[in-house]
């Protein structure tokens, strides 16, 4: 686990993404693509750190945050400002699409 990887619940998710650039992975346990995922998650949490914070919701666990942003296939990756969502991708990408995804929505 990275510690540049921070884990936002339903009673911290407003908190935790309201200043600054985040990228928000809405993500469950039994998702295998979720799982592949993840290393590219942390590995772009140390290239970006400082300029882009990595948050991952828990679907199962945090049910309210999910719903809220309609979080129906994951994983769902969500480019957040100020707390305000700017883009939204699905799907686990290569670590080259993200960066292009998140370069592009900064």
């Amino acid at each position: 686990m990275n510690d540049m990887v921070k884990h936002a619940t339903d009673d911290n998710f407003d908190a935790t993404v309201a200043a600054g650039v985040s990228l928000v992975d809405f993500w469950a346990e039994w998702c295998g693509p979720c799982k592949a995922l993840a290393p590219t998650l942390d590995e772009l949490a140390d290239e970006y750190a400082g300029e882009v914070t990595v948050v991952k919701v828990d679907i199962v666990a945090n049910e309210a945050t999910a719903g809220r942003f309609a979080a129906r296939s994951i994983p769902l990756l969500i480019l957040m400002k100020d707390g305000e969502e700017k883009a939204r991708m699905t799907g686990a990408v290569s670590k080259t699409r993200l960066a292009a995804f998140i370069d592009g929505n900064l």
